[in-house]
């Protein structure tokens, strides 16, 4: 299959993406997609993850080891397509809504068979 860039353009998401197609994957197909916010304090984290649950949304929320200086995550767990326009309108939504926290988008992750 010849890679489209449009549906899979070439950075992070874009390549994960076009990972998962190639190992079977139907990214079309509604999943728990893991989407997760680092931030400096418990406090900052617990006030996004009010934001988050306000609004309905799955998330948890833990100590994170990896970076000293964001210290303690919150991963949001939202069933969504994982096309690219989904993946980068969930990461635009949690980026925008943890800057008054500031939160940093650390990433995102499903399985790939």
């Amino acid at each position: 299959m010849e890679r489209d860039l449009t549906l899979f353009p070439q950075d992070d998401i874009g390549e994960y993406l076009w990972d998962a197609v190639n190992t079977g994957n139907d990214i079309n197909q509604e999943r728990e997609i893991e989407f997760t916010v680092i931030f400096k304090s418990q406090e900052q984290a617990l006030k996004f993850g009010h934001l988050l649950l306000e609004n309905n949304q799955k998330l948890s929320l833990c100590p994170f080891d990896e970076n000293a200086d964001y210290p303690w995550e919150v991963t949001a767990y939202p069933f969504i397509g994982a096309s690219y326009e989904n993946i980068t309108a969930y990461r635009h939504l949690l980026t925008e809504s943890s800057a008054p926290f500031e939160g940093v988008f650390d990433g995102f992750y499903f399985p790939v068979n």
